[in-house]
């Protein structure tokens, strides 16, 4: 039953039958994984695609805890003996968690109040005496009520415990709440100021100073911002209820609803002054205090969980990069003063060769000899550069190294760095290579990241890549939820070599553990490479549950059965059969052909394998283990443009987008300093989303707007024939330029010879080294 309510609630949401929701909630609570039902459940589901699922996902954790909350709380109604028909209607009715604690208020176990206090001392005949019938003096009935051994030693004191008593009881009408609630989430204005004497210590929250803003129109990277300077003591936020006020206004809109809601008229009768005073208290006291308290939080996971969606946006686009394939490939980890670490990996990651080059403090003949050996004696294709500090001399330097080289020479790309020296000090990495130094381990990383980014880069916590928007300011454990389920989707998407595959990146298959992954790769490393996916189920603690989820995103090039390099699930290796069998070929003829279109899908179908199975099986036999991402592209920088100020206003360079925010993009085009295209920047046309427009490893052109280099600030444009930064939004454009690098660095030192210099000495050298 309520399973069935659920799903209505969820299908009307995702605009589907509530029937795919049911089933999207069997399967999952039979232990499917979300990358499995998504797959190789679209019968039952009615092909719902991940990103429903996921939704759907959290939703049912969301009704569900709502449910087990509207259980314990109905039983501690009835337990109190207060449960009527009536509020057991209205609490079963909500969907909502908050319209849940408002119902539930006022019979809710709390310390002993004012307004208790006030019924115990017998003041609430007062209380509804002058409430109920104002024609009465409020001093004049106070008097009966004093009693000093009940505490009320006067009338003062009297009618103060009737407002009291008044007031609790009207602050938790639920009705009255949802009102006020209402009025302040459209015209309540949220105030930020600085704390006194924090002007200097929290410069970089100048733009909050004295701001104010709709509550409802506050963007979620603004709304972190300022909840960030308060955490920091450096602003203090208020919600003004009543914006448009004349200043020193005593009067506030919502105590009109208030009056409104309990219906009071006002009309001078003697009680008129006290009962506008229990409507005033109720306001300032509870209603304001409550509703501002609830709207800030509420304010806050709505900014965390936008900005956790744009960190996911970001990450799911990183990991979906094209990779450029397997080739042998050299890392070069940049470095000054410590040197350009260098590790070369072979085409399927194995580490091949390290080294430390000194190119750029006048050792730089002797770091070309060093690298021009490693490339020919390794066959060098790709050279990854880490794009961290020195990267872009570093890049020059390696050029010259490839001018000497007559065929076969490898090329240069510049590779996001970030979270490559948290890999290094990994324990994975650590089990890896025990015996490596590590900063050359970062080089490694650099080196495999270019071959394959999704494979190298599930080896790093996901918040420690960096793509979010103030992402250490949410909520950690939503964050790693979104992201880990991210990651999981994105590698089931690709598939994983079986034989090739790390331990971290088989734990991020679908009905995988960390101890699973680790065994199928004690078992490759005891019995050699995997020939077949039924091999699988010989790994120690691999049952039939987990091989079900995870047989069809493992691949086996070269194995037993051409269809274990493909998405083809083993349990539909018989429709294959009978497909086989129709066409008269055999599977290796079959596959990789376009034979399958000529065939009625419709005519395979059955009780088990129904049309979206089947076209799926088509689509897999035509372009069997086809990879989802893009075609590798890499950005060219400009020569001579390697600092923040080496820029000049009107310049159109080249970039990659290294993040995307709600208020615009960051790009990377080579200076060690991500410029900012603001969001108003990124297209001739109104943009809503910047990530209808972009994405993070997006190859973009931009002009250079405006060069701030005290403050390292850049600000881009990808309208090409903008002439002029706007101001109309200076609080958006606070984050003009982030560092280049995550990665820890020793501080730049003197800049390295000129490119002919460096090149004629490479020159000298290798003539004396072919000798």
């Amino acid at each position: 039953m309520l399973n069935q309510q659920i799903s209505q609630i969820i299908a009307a949401e995702l605009n589907v039958a509530s029937h795919q929701i049911l089933a999207a909630i069997q399967l999952l609570d039979d232990g499917n994984t979300i990358p499995f039902i998504a797959r190789y459940r679209k019968e039952a589901t009615g092909g719902l695609d991940d990103t429903q699922l996921r939704h759907f996902e959290s939703r049912l954790g969301y009704l569900r805890e709502l449910e087990d909350r509207r259980q314990s709380i109905l039983k501690s109604i009835e337990e109190q003996g207060k449960l009527t028909d009536e509020l057991r209607a209205q609490i079963e009715a909500t969907q909502s968690k908050t319209e849940l604690e408002d119902l539930y208020l006022p019979y809710k176990p709390k310390r002993r109040t004012k307004g208790q206090i006030a019924i115990e001392a017998g003041l609430e005949p007062l209380a509804e005496l002058l409430w109920n019938e104002p024609k009465n003096d409020p001093e004049m009935t106070a008097l009966s009520f004093v009693d000093a051994e009940k505490g009320v030693a006067d009338t003062k004191t009297a009618l103060d415990g009737a407002r009291y008593i008044l007031m609790e009881r009207f602050a938790e009408d639920a009705q009255l709440l949802a009102k006020v609630r209402q009025y302040l989430q459209q015209n309540a204005q949220i105030e930020a100021k600085v704390a006194e004497g924090k002007e200097q210590e929290g410069a970089k929250f100048q733009d909050y100073f004295d701001h104010q803003e709709l509550l409802k129109n506050v963007p979620s990277h603004r709304a972190l911002a300022m909840f960030r300077g308060r955490n920091e003591g450096i602003l203090q936020l208020t919600l003004n209820a009543d914006p448009d006020a004349e200043e020193g206004a005593r009067h506030s809109y919502c105590e009109d609803i208030i009056q409104e809601h309990l219906g009071v008229r006002l009309s001078g009768q003697p009680a008129d002054k006290w009962r506008e005073q229990v409507i005033a208290w109720t306001w300032k006291i509870k209603v304001s205090l409550h509703l501002e308290t609830e709207l800030m939080s509420a304010l806050r996971e709505k900014a965390e969980e936008e900005a956790i969606d744009v960190f996911a946006r970001n990450l799911t686009a990183l990991l979906m990069a094209a990779p450029a394939g397997s080739k042998n490939t050299m890392g070069l980890d940049p470095g000054l003063r410590t040197g350009v670490k260098v590790a070369v990996v072979d085409n399927t990651g194995k580490l091949l060769d390290t080294a430390t080059i000194y190119p750029h403090t006048g050792r730089e003949s002797e770091a070309q000899m060093t690298l021009f050996s490693l490339i020919r004696q390794h066959n060098v294709e790709l050279i990854a550069i880490g794009n961290g500090t020195a990267s872009r001399e570093t890049e020059r330097f390696a050029k010259e190294v490839i001018k000497e080289i007559k065929e076969n020479k490898p090329q240069t790309v510049v590779v996001s760095e970030a979270g490559a020296s948290v890999y290094s000090a990994s324990e994975f990495a650590a089990n890896e290579f025990p015996n490596l130094d590590v900063s050359l381990r970062g080089a490694v990383s650099i080196a495999r990241r270019l071959q394959d980014p999704l494979a190298e880069l599930v080896k790093i916590e996901p918040k420690a890549i960096g793509v979010g928007q103030y992402q250490h300011d949410v909520n950690q454990t939503q964050l790693a939820r979104k992201l880990d389920a991210v990651v999981e989707d994105c590698v089931n998407a690709v598939g994983v070599d079986l034989n090739t595959a790390s331990a971290p990146l088989l734990a991020r298959v679908a009905g995988m553990t960390k101890t699973l992954a680790q065994n199928i790769v004690a078992y490759r490393d005891e019995n050699g490479r995997f020939d077949s996916r039924e091999q699988l189920k010989n790994v120690p603690r691999l049952g039939p549950k987990a091989f079900e989820q995870c047989a069809g995103f493992m691949r086996i090039a070269g194995g037993k059965n051409p269809l274990d390099a493909s998405g083809v699930h083993p349990e539909a290796y018989e429709l294959v059969e009978k497909i086989l069998q129709a066409t008269q070929q055999s599977i290796q003829e079959l596959m990789g052909s376009s034979t399958v279109r000529q065939l009625n899908a419709a005519q395979f179908t059955d009780e088990r394998f129904g049309l979206p199975t089947v076209q799926d099986i088509f689509k897999e036999l035509e372009k069997p283990g086809r990879d989802p991402r893009g075609e590798f592209k890499t950005a060219t920088f400009i020569e001579g443009v390697e600092e923040i100020t080496d820029l000049k206003a009107g310049m159109i360079l080249e970039g990659t987008i290294t993040n995307v925010t709600n208020f615009g993009a960051f790009v990377d085009i080579g200076v060690h300093q991500d410029g900012l295209v603001h969001i108003s920047s990124l297209s001739d046309k109104f943009v809503e989303d910047p990530h209808q427009v972009v994405k993070t490893g997006d190859i973009v052109k931009v002009k250079v707007l405006e060069v701030d280099i005290p403050r390292k600030r850049i600000a881009l444009t990808m309208r090409l024939e903008e002439s002029a930064v706007k101001n109309s939004d200076k609080s958006d454009r606070t984050l003009s330029a982030r560092p280049r690098s995550h990665h820890t660095r020793q501080d730049r030192t003197s800049r390295s010879q000129n490119n002919s210099a460096m090149g004629n000495a490479f020159a000298d050298a290798l003539k004396n080294w072919k000798k």
